[in-house]
């Protein structure tokens, strides 16, 4: 394995052209999709708006965990494909193969769930065409962005990112507008919150019923441990997004669902609740209400385009994390292969391929393809974020055992490993519990069967792979720090990160005071 750990037979390897601007727009903008501008809806009428604050920000926590743990690991061990390759290498083989699978599987699907959302958004304007031709069209134009450099990728994911963070600013100003009255002439205030049943209408239930919606829509900020496999400096721009950009991320996603339970209520008929009938988003129905009819059909292009960036940062994701599944022998060796761009091109096409799912829309309701569809990537995405809490832990107890520094690493993530058991605890019984309406009289077992698709598949993977294969769980005395890493002085790059000679951060409090005096003396 090389320092990037990306050779392939044929002498072509991935690029490290990704600026840091790319990186953090990237690991920002990517998020912002489908699951904020259409799920949105179905959380407030599902929790109510106070239900779908808690259940959002407890999933914001559980994500900033996840991230933080990456974030160490990424940024010391900058290869594509992480998620799976870090299972492999400090945790278990069987894992690393199960994680690897149901990640590809995740975003995979992910791309025909914004195939479908395009489909969605295109019949508020026109329905005299079937949806699945939309869906072809932007599949289309997602294999064409993907086909060329990953400079390329970045720099068009970097403006359709910064379109989708305006957007979000302007809604949560509008909406702001609209709740107290300065336009619409309505003064809703927090009405919303005080309708039958008060903000918590659905009680605990409520609350637990967004937690699926929630993980969907934050549904990507990991992308960032596959970003440092293609970095220009991963041991710098990777620290910098994880800190900088989740809190962003958390406050986009809070703010806007706040404005959506005070401007609609949560018994308004056109929130997304799961049956076959919506084309419209939450965020036209904020401009609606502003009295701009032409500022929802914009609304809905900048839509439009979202998703496409979103569907996007899809098939990056998932080529690459194929590409790695192929390098450490879980799938065929074809899918090593690099084209002179530094594009893992079989692993991009047959992540499209996947895409091919939206074209159901075309034979059924589109949105009861698009609710099925977030159910299964979304218990993907707590498997995968169980997973790297997992490997995290592995990691840093080979790393201490070793007798290496912290100090020795680009990022330490705080919290350890308390922010990682949280993680597994609260997405375990998320992932275990989610499906539990399924049995409620009447059961039916096609219920059971679309609740728990992907925790089955994940199962179904591990137990295979442990059963053929056999592997050992991997020893901390045998476990690689040094394959992999970029060899360069850490302590040029945290320029802001300080640590005492027994390789522990030094308390923040500490750094501050010692700043303070610097600054009077």
């Amino acid at each position: 394995m090389s320092d990037t750990a990306s050779t392939v037979p044929a002498g072509h390897t991935l690029q490290r052209n990704l600026k840091a601007r790319h990186i953090q727009m990237i690991a920002l903008g990517g998020t912002i999709g489908t699951g904020l501008f259409m799920a949105s809806g179905k959380s407030i009428s599902m929790g109510g708006p106070g239900g779908a604050l808690v259940g959002y920000a407890i999933v914001g926590i559980l994500v900033f965990c996840v991230m933080m743990s990456l974030g160490e690991m990424a940024a010391y061990i900058p290869v594509s494909g992480s998620f799976s390759h870090f299972a492999t290498r400090f945790a278990d083989p069987s894992l690393g193969f199960c994680v690897g699978w149901v990640y590809w599987a995740n975003w995979a699907i992910g791309v025909a769930v914004e195939l479908t959302g395009v489909a969605m958004i295109m019949e508020y304007w026109i329905d005299s065409v079937p949806t699945v031709v939309w869906s072809i069209i932007c599949l289309v134009i997602l294999l064409s962005i993907n086909v060329f450099s990953v400079k390329g990728y970045g720099e068009i994911e970097y403006w359709f990112s910064l379109i989708k963070i305006i957007t979000v600013i302007i809604f949560v100003i509008v909406g702001i507008c609209v709740d107290t009255g300065a336009v619409g002439g309505n003064h809703i205030g927090v009405t919303n919150f005080h309708l039958e049943g008060g903000a918590f209408p659905f009680g605990f239930l409520g609350v637990f019923n967004v937690f699926l919606t929630a993980a969907f829509a934050f549904n990507g900020v990991e992308i960032v441990g596959i970003t440092a496999g293609e970095s220009m400096n991963p041991h710098k721009t990777v620290p910098a997004a994880v800190k900088q950009v989740f809190i962003r991320i958390v406050l986009f996603y809070i703010l806007s669902i706040l404005v959506i339970g005070l401007v609609i209520p949560y018994t308004d008929p056109n929130l997304l609740k799961g049956s076959s009938s919506v084309s419209v988003s939450p965020f036209t129905l904020v401009f609606e209400k502003a009295g701009a009819s032409w500022a929802a059909d914009v609304m809905n292009a900048i839509i439009l385009i979202t998703m496409i960036s979103a569907g996007n940062s899809g098939v990056y994701s998932s080529s690459r994390t194929l590409l790695a599944l192929s390098q450490d022998g879980y799938a065929p060796r074809f899918f090593m292969r690099v084209n002179r761009f530094g594009i893992p091109f079989w692993s991009v096409l047959a992540t499209c391929s996947i895409g091919c799912l939206a074209f159901l829309t075309s034979l059924f309701s589109s949105g009861v393809v698009f609710n099925w569809l977030t159910t299964l990537t979304s218990v993907a995405g707590l498997i995968t974020w169980v997973t790297i809490s997992i490997t995290h832990i592995r990691f840093r107890q080979g790393y201490i055992s070793q007798g290496r520094l912290l100090s020795a690493l680009p990022y330490v993530a705080p919290f350890y490993p308390f922010g990682d058991i949280f993680v597994i605890v609260i997405g375990t019984i998320v992932i275990c519990g989610q499906g539990y309406k399924s049995f409620m009289a009447p059961i039916k077992a096609e219920d059971i069967v679309s609740s728990y698709i992907g925790l089955a598949f994940a199962v179904v993977l591990y137990v295979g792979h442990k059963v053929i294969v056999r592997p050992s769980f991997v020893k901390v005395a045998d476990m690689d720090f040094d394959t992999g890493t970029i060899k360069q002085t850490v302590f040029d790059i945290r320029e802001d990160e300080k640590f005492a000679s027994d390789g522990l951060p030094i308390p923040w409090w500490k750094r501050v005071g010692k700043k303070a005096l610097q600054i009077i003396a």
